[in-house]
């Protein structure tokens, strides 16, 4: 746990002293694979409504798509999918073939030597109830990762994402959630590093954002750790409004210019940090800004452990996001990104 009679420089190598001893002395995965986790999201699992059936309204990744992922130098995936298909019942079992699903796809990417972020895709809710509403409760939430924690804790390859983009809850409220996930994870027996996401979409555009109660950064140095093996984790989109849903990127520098602000508190209080979602169209100002983007993240790997872009995945067609090829032709933004993935090519950045 951090302590504040460290400076944060002090605290900084403290952590990554403590990260290295236990990924060479516990787990053996090479020290960059768990600093440099650099690759895509594979979308499919989070896809259609609670009551989807599996191959009609959802789908998890094929293996060819996990063979491209693996072909391209990536050292890791984030895969989301949803909490209700899982648990069907809040404070319930798991729910057998959902299960053996996300376990076979889990385990067909770190044996291609992938790490997996796995990334439970609900926006901090629950069947459409928000957590904290009275109906979900920070309890279910602790109660969701104390289940699926055992089921991963000996695969030294995969890290655990505790929410995609909480909305429409405040800092206080999340943090809190965040906080008994985190614990009910440490109580199942994990040292995995867990990614611990903010509000508002988690945008690092958006992390110091005034809300009811405070913003996410004065609610995020409240998280503790006994391993001290977390990260926090934003996402940060390029185009007029941040979301994603536009054609051109005309922000793509104030959205690095976030990115830099996020790390600037991270250096100050000792924390590491994951870009979990950034992207952009094939449009010459999105290209760039996803070159200018990864190199910045690469260049800081000190402060960024990693990141995923958004996104690959067997059912996207035409999604002018999507990193999946096309009748066997590599996308524009692979194209841009790939050289970056490649942590071989620059091992300097992930010492």
């Amino acid at each position: 746990m951090r302590s504040s009679t460290f400076s944060s420089a002090a605290d900084r190598w403290l952590r990554t002293l403590g990260c290295f001893a236990v990924l060479f002395a516990l787990t053996g995965v090479c020290a960059h694979a768990a600093s440099c986790l650099r690759g895509v999201n594979i979308a499919g699992a989070e896809f259609g409504g609670p009551e989807a059936k599996y191959g009609e309204g959802y789908i998890y990744p094929s293996d060819s798509t996990l063979d491209w992922a693996a072909a391209r130098s990536m050292t890791a995936i984030r895969l989301p999918f949803r909490w209700e298909r899982l648990q069907p019942q809040l404070f319930g079992e798991f729910d057998p073939a959902e299960l053996a699903r996300l376990q076979v796809t889990v385990q067909a990417a770190t044996s291609r030597g992938l790490m997996v972020v796995l990334d439970l895709h609900n926006y901090a809710e629950y069947g459409g109830d928000r957590i904290g509403n009275g109906v979900v409760g920070a309890d279910a939430f602790g109660d969701f990762w104390r289940r699926l924690t055992p089921y991963f804790a000996a695969n030294d390859r995969v890290v655990l994402g505790l929410m995609n983009e909480p909305a429409d809850i405040t800092a206080k409220t999340w943090f809190a959630a965040a906080q008994a996930g985190l614990n009910a994870i440490r109580e199942a027996g994990s040292d995995q590093l867990v990614l611990v996401p903010g509000t508002i979409w988690t945008g690092a555009s958006h992390w110091f954002d005034p809300q009811e109660g405070g913003s996410n950064a004065e609610h995020a140095v409240t998280i503790r750790d006994p391993k001290d093996n977390f990260a926090f984790e934003v996402h940060q989109y390029l185009d007029e409004d941040y979301s994603g849903t536009h054609d051109s990127c005309p922000r793509a520098g104030d959205a690095i210019d976030a990115l830099k602000q996020v790390a600037a508190w991270m250096k100050e209080y000792g924390y590491r940090g994951f870009v979990g979602e950034f992207g952009g169209t094939g449009s010459p100002d999105c290209l760039q800004g996803l070159e200018n983007m990864a190199r910045y993240l690469n260049g800081d790997s000190e402060t960024w452990i990693g990141w995923t872009a958004w996104a690959a995945g067997d059912w996207w067609g035409n999604y002018p996001l999507s990193l999946q090829p096309a009748d066997g032709q590599e996308r524009p933004q692979m194209e841009i990104l790939a050289p970056f993935m490649d942590v071989d090519s620059a091992p300097a950045q992930c010492e």
